[in-house]
């Protein structure tokens, strides 16, 4: 018996996932536990397996799709089985077979299986099936010029195609061009049989192939996204401010020196001097919520983690509950379930988190600005370690290695005063720092 796939829920929070791939074709055989197709919220990516043995006969989703919760993408069962009830009532665009026999139909067909085409995402002005819209890409076609027609006046295969036809030639470096850059060959060209190069399309052809575009991934639109949201709707300043660090290297040399002791990074250390300072500074353990202010008892320290994928900032629930060697092993075990994309979607929510720490130490960076994860207030700039001139008492001088603390703000929640009293504060725990191991 035929069976819907659907699309898993991760997390109470996650309404849509984007899908990104179909590990398996229209008609291919699947086994059950064989990877089936991946996913991703946003920030986590996934597979799925396959729960039953059978054929893959029909997939009502593709590569990008934002796709809700629960929602039936596809149907898996044996040969020749009807799956009518499975596609009505939505719109997904299933195998090419189904677009073959839709172009193939009389008119008055169309429209009884156009249920089973995939529509363009709400707000795009042109309908365009996904074997259309791939030729068009293939062949530098505008197809957002041309009149389809399909069902509702969408573009179908043979619509592109006969568009190419009446178009000129393009030679194989031009139409590369017009693809990357949106060019539309205007009349003939200069090649042979008015073949339409490269330099009839107004670019140079000696650069014309020294780029690569490429699509953004879901991933990165969404950092982007966060990013210029965090920068429009906050007043954001940053205060920069050193630490001796002599007292971290000192703890970390001894750790080292222990066989047996626990691996305690300096990040451990900064990180648990952090969560000491934000417990004398509750205004900054905090969400703004415009006309309002959330104070949390607790601290839900989040801590960014890069990725092949990209930046993940998973919290660290009640991390104010736990000891030096709890919090070590909790943020190894966040930052691995982060770069294997196992992570807990509801993790990786920045209103999961009351403050955050991005440290770029490690990467030799001196001083930099993070950006606020909103809601939360403030985030903490952990610096790399420098030597820097320290006046040692009675006249004399000398180098002491200082790490640099980066603090950015929101102003309409905290004032300068109070982000300046707690760097520093952080910087003083870090100077004084102790813990059993």
């Amino acid at each position: 018996m035929a069976t819907p796939i659907i699309m898993p829920r991760q997390g109470q929070s996650v309404e849509s996932c984007i899908f990104t791939e179909w590990t398996k074709e229209v008609g291919e055989e699947v086994k059950k536990g064989e990877a089936l197709f991946a996913y991703e919220t946003d920030k986590a990516s996934f597979e799925q397996e396959a729960e039953e043995d059978g054929v893959l006969l029909a997939v009502f989703c593709e590569e990008g799709d934002e796709v809700p919760v629960l929602q039936t993408i596809g149907v898996i069962g044996q040969p020749g089985e009807n799956i009518d009830e499975f596609s009505a009532g939505t719109a997904p665009a299933a195998a090419a077979e189904v677009e073959e026999e839709v172009e193939e139909k009389p008119a008055e067909k169309k429209e009884e299986l156009k249920v089973v085409l995939k529509e363009k995402a709400e707000g795009e002005k042109v309908k365009i099936s996904p074997r259309a819209k791939n030729l068009a890409e293939k062949e530098a076609v505008p197809y957002e010029s041309i009149e389809g027609s399909g069902p509702s006046g969408r573009v179908i295969e043979r619509d592109v195609k006969a568009f190419a036809a009446s178009q000129p030639k393009l030679s194989p470096l031009a139409k590369e061009v017009a693809k990357a850059e949106g060019l539309e060959a205007v009349g003939t060209g200069s090649g042979l049989a008015g073949t339409v190069k490269a330099s009839d399309l107004g670019t140079n052809p000696v650069y014309a192939g020294d780029f690569e575009i490429k699509k953004m991934p879901h991933i990165r639109k969404l950092i982007a996204k966060a990013m210029h949201q965090s920068l429009q709707n906050s007043a954001q300043l940053t205060h920069h401010l050193g630490a001796d660090a002599r007292r971290l290297l000192a703890l970390r040399k001894e750790i080292k020196a222990n066989e047996g002791a626990p691996n305690i990074t300096l990040n451990d250390m900064v990180c648990f001097a952090v969560i000491k300072a934000l417990k004398q500074f509750p205004d900054v353990n905090a969400h703004f919520l415009g006309d309002s202010v959330k104070y949390f008892n607790k601290v839900h320290l989040g801590l960014a983690v890069d990725t092949d994928r990209g930046l993940m900032v998973p919290v660290i629930k009640n991390a104010d509950d736990l000891s030096i060697i709890g919090l070590s092993n909790q943020f190894k075990e966040v930052a691995d379930a982060c770069r294997t994309g196992s992570i807990d979607p509801e993790l990786l929510s920045s209103e999961a988190a009351s403050f955050t720490v991005s440290n770029l130490g490690n990467y030799g960076v001196e001083m930099f600005t993070p950006v606020i994860n909103l809601p939360q207030v403030a985030i903490l700039g952990v610096n790399t370690i420098v030597p820097r001139p320290k006046d040692l008492g009675d006249g004399v001088y000398g180098f002491v290695p200082y790490m640099g603390l980066s603090l950015t703000y929101d102003h309409q929640a905290l004032d300068g005063g109070m982000a300046t009293r707690f760097v520093k504060q952080v910087a003083i725990e870090i100077e004084n720092l102790t813990f059993d191991y």
